[in-house]
């Protein structure tokens, strides 16, 4: 799964991505709340590591079945 995939995935579970404040290949999410927050690498056309995007859902506390049915 890209980065391109999580994000589409995480805007239409309501997380909201943060404003960079500076170079780097990771991005910043929140929970619709603003109470959790997590860092998603965005390596362009690389898939991301399972086990990476399965963390940042748990971090962001959404439901893991619910994200991949999105």
């Amino acid at each position: 799964m890209t980065y391109r995939e999580v994000a589409r995935k995480l805007r239409a579970l309501g997380c909201r991505e943060l404003v960079r404040r500076g170079a780097g290949s990771h991005r910043k999410w929140e929970d619709a709340a603003g109470s959790r927050a997590t860092v998603v690498p965005d390596w362009g056309g690389r898939d991301l590591k399972l086990g990476t995007v399965r963390a940042a859902v748990r971090q962001l506390g959404l439901d893991w079945e619910h994200f991949r049915q999105v």
